[in-house]
């Protein structure tokens, strides 16, 4: 039998974060979570999650800077991570479709069966 997936949620929001945490459980998938950009970012270099779900604003270390954290190592390189944001970055939302595993929903416009979706997909590439 296949070992189970495990997604990382990196959100400050506990009510989303758990919102997010029991719709992605229910897929059948093994589920973390962090409330700040700093435990996300070691928690993800330790545990190795198959997918990130990255908030941007966050305390402690923004979403782009664990991002950035992410990129620069060896296993984070290559890491599908999908961005949950309230903010529309326009400026750096070209440099984040250009990086080929990273993705960007804006909260406000999407439900949580896009999200459960999204990270199905992404999961299955």
């Amino acid at each position: 039998m296949a070992e189970k997936k495990t997604i990382l949620i990196i959100e400050d929001e506990n009510s989303l974060r758990k919102i997010l945490e029991k719709a992605i459980s229910n897929e059948g998938l093994n589920v973390d979570g962090a409330n700040n950009g700093e435990e996300g970012l070691a928690m993800a270099l330790k545990n190795h999650p198959d997918l990130i779900l990255l908030d941007l604003l966050m305390p402690k270390m923004l979403g782009l800077k664990v991002l950035e954290k992410l990129r620069k190592d060896e296993w984070g390189k290559d890491v599908p991570v999908i961005i949950l944001t309230n903010l529309d970055f326009e400026d750096k939302k070209e440099e984040l479709e250009n990086d080929h595993n990273c993705e960007y929903m804006v909260k406000a416009s999407w439900r949580l069966e896009d999200v459960v979706k999204k990270v199905k997909e992404k999961l299955e590439k």
